[in-house]
């Protein structure tokens, strides 16, 4: 997949599709930004898009995204900008890509929400928040020491 199809899918599946959610209350643009904006979220697309990441203040997004569960997860940021207030919608400029999404955010709780892609009515993302803690409960990422088997000794005795 190409690095501009990529950066669309990804930035679709942080605010996918419409539909009802329990609870609902359309946020501005700016008060969704507000909501959104510095916070670690995980979510699930309806048709099995899954991921998590974080939505920064200055528009840039950073995170994992497995497209329909069926790939790998894959990291993926986008630069700052790429999220923006445009009128009263939250929008997204993704370089290579002819248009510009806009979406609609439902608050359905106070740590989660759903997405919408203005005008399209069949699809949807749920978000819900992660605590920054909760990552701390995973296992450290695995380095493999590329050094000789002598220094890696060395270390082994520290």
């Amino acid at each position: 997949m190409s690095r501009k199809k990529l950066g669309l899918v990804v930035v679709l599946g942080a605010f996918a599709g419409t539909g009802p959610a329990t609870a609902e209350e359309m946020l501005k643009a700016h008060e969704a930004r507000q909501f959104i904006a510095g916070k670690q979220f995980s979510y699930q697309c309806f048709e099995g898009t899954s991921g998590r990441g974080r939505i920064n203040a200055d528009g840039s997004v950073s995170g994992y995204i497995s497209i329909r569960g069926t790939q790998a997860p894959r990291f993926v940021v986008l630069p700052a900008g790429t999220l923006r207030i445009k009128g009263d919608q939250y929008c997204a400029s993704v370089r290579g890509v002819p248009f510009e999404p806009c979406f609609h955010v439902s608050r359905t709780s106070s740590y989660s929400f759903r997405g919408a892609v203005s005008g399209f009515g069949f699809a949807y993302c749920d978000f819900s928040r992660r605590s920054a803690r909760a990552d701390l409960g995973r296992p450290p990422l695995r380095l493999r020491n590329r050094s000789t088997s002598a220094s890696a000794s060395a270390f082994a005795d520290d």
